[in-house]
């Protein structure tokens, strides 16, 4: 059978979590209850790269309940849960992941969770990490082409020339590979906001070459999960990696978005003194006015116990921060690379030497006799330290992952960047209210005429801010 995992054996442990975890995923059920005879999938043959967790197999098997045929990788080195991809093998789904993947298994599952004998005609992607696979494919094929050479590796970034290095490797053995992928290809669908920064950015240049949905930015995604996900998850992740006391702590969060706003209430809540530092005075703005601290880095790095990366940018913490920081500070990232923090750089040091406390905790120690505690080498902390977010939160994001997913093999898209309709957003929220008990208040028609809108929704414009 076509897998790669750590161990079959166990399946069965992933088998009963996913039974658990689909009991607080109404959404999804909601969905396969709706589409499952008509099966709005049918014949879509989609590649999945995406956190291989209990959540996610959840999404994996919705997605095969409606027809489409899977092979799935995971998006991240350590976020794979080892049940969850032994369970999905199991069913006879193709899936290439297991926790603690090296960068060049990394971006051997991703080549093969793409490798269909043709296509994919469809991708689910976080962070964009399949995307960029199938563009770089398709930029040495064309260089191949035209110069009768093979391309040189020539990336700047060593993770790159990886990519580099395998995609060259096949070009003698399928020359055409990614252009008839390409051709295949009806769309992406990716959920984070770093994927989606790459998406608009390569439309903006012209080089996009195939549509997508953004499905971070639907309400019921980024305002949920972003947002109350990591409210909950950070916390697990520092907790289990660390077992520190964050009540009296300092805590450093370096960016206030969503991610930012949801990892800045959960310390508050556990009783830190938390510090925000911000680029975006809107963001800036809305930090001071809920009563944090608004300060830069430099300022904090030798006075705060805990430094949070969630700001989607490179070199936020660099190495001359981290040789300033209190002895045994920790430092952890809950954006979606590893390059917030200078983690390379600080590896490369002269008399650094890292010692490992337990899997994804590292004591580095440095040269001016202190050390920090860095959780995931700098890779999701909440991820990679616990299992990620709550069921329930996923079930949000998910339902719009699928929702897309239909939309794209379903209607035919012109090359560009798509959001789903305010409708299906509306529609997400209204399937997960009955699991809380919520109760929702319906519109007389003179309240819907009064305020412009249909008694069935949807209720705000495109352009409202939630």
């Amino acid at each position: 059978m076509d897998y790669k995992i750590a161990d079959l054996s166990l399946a069965e442990w992933g088998r009963k979590e996913i039974d658990l975890a689909e009991a607080e995923m109404p959404g999804l059920v909601a969905l396969k209850e709706r589409y499952r005879h008509r099966k709005p999938l049918a014949g879509a043959k989609i590649t999945g790269s995406l956190h291989m967790t209990i959540q996610t197999a959840v999404l994996i098997e919705t997605l095969v309940e409606l027809g489409a045929q899977v092979r799935w990788a995971s998006c991240n080195i350590f976020s794979t849960q080892d049940n969850a991809a032994a369970a999905i093998a199991k069913r006879g789904i193709p899936v290439f992941a297991w926790k603690g993947e090296t960068l060049n298994d990394y971006w051997w599952c991703t080549l093969q969770a793409l490798s269909w004998e043709e296509g994919p005609d469809l991708i689910v992607d976080d962070g964009g990490d399949a995307t960029l696979m199938v563009h770089e494919g398709y930029r040495l094929e064309e260089q191949y082409k035209q110069t009768g050479k093979l391309p040189e590796v020539d990336a700047e970034n060593a993770e790159m020339r990886i990519v580099q290095e395998l995609l060259i490797n096949q070009l003698t053995i399928d020359p055409y590979k990614w252009h008839r992928a390409v051709k295949c290809l009806r769309g992406v669908s990716e959920e984070t906001t770093t994927g989606v920064h790459r998406l608009y950015q390569k439309r903006d240049e012209g080089t996009l070459l195939f549509p997508a949905i953004n499905v971070n930015d639907s309400v019921t995604k980024s305002k949920f999960d972003n947002l109350y996900g990591c409210r909950e998850s950070l916390a697990d992740g520092i907790k289990r990696g660390t077992d520190i006391m964050v009540a009296g702590k300092i805590v450093m969060i370096c960016g206030y978005g969503d991610v930012g706003k949801g990892c800045a209430q959960s310390m508050r809540g556990l009783g830190a003194r938390v510090v925000i530092s911000e680029i975006d005075p809107i963001c800036a703005l809305q930090a001071a006015m809920e009563g944090y601290e608004v300060n830069t880095v430099d300022n904090m790095v030798e006075i705060a116990d805990i430094f949070i990366t969630a700001t989607g940018n490179c070199d936020v913490i660099r190495v001359d921060h981290i040789l300033k920081m209190k002895n045994n500070a920790i430092l952890c990232n809950i954006g979606h690379f590893d390059n917030e923090i200078q983690v390379n750089k600080l590896y490369e040091m002269e008399g650094v030497e890292k010692v490992n406390i337990k899997p994804q905790v590292d004591l580095i120690k440095l040269p001016n006799d202190k050390a920090i505690i860095l959780l995931s080498e700098g890779r999701l902390v909440n991820l990679g330290n616990a299992t990620g977010h709550p069921s329930f939160v996923m079930s949000c994001s998910f339902s719009n992952q699928v929702l897309a997913q239909i939309e794209l093999w379903q209607n035919e898209h012109e090359i560009n960047v798509y959001t789903l309709p305010k409708k299906l957003d509306e529609e997400v929220a209204r399937v997960h209210l009955p699991k809380l008990g919520a109760q929702l208040t319906q519109l007389s028609k003179k309240q819907a005429e009064y305020i412009n809108v249909p008694i069935e929704g949807p209720y705000k414009q495109d352009y409202y801010r939630y």
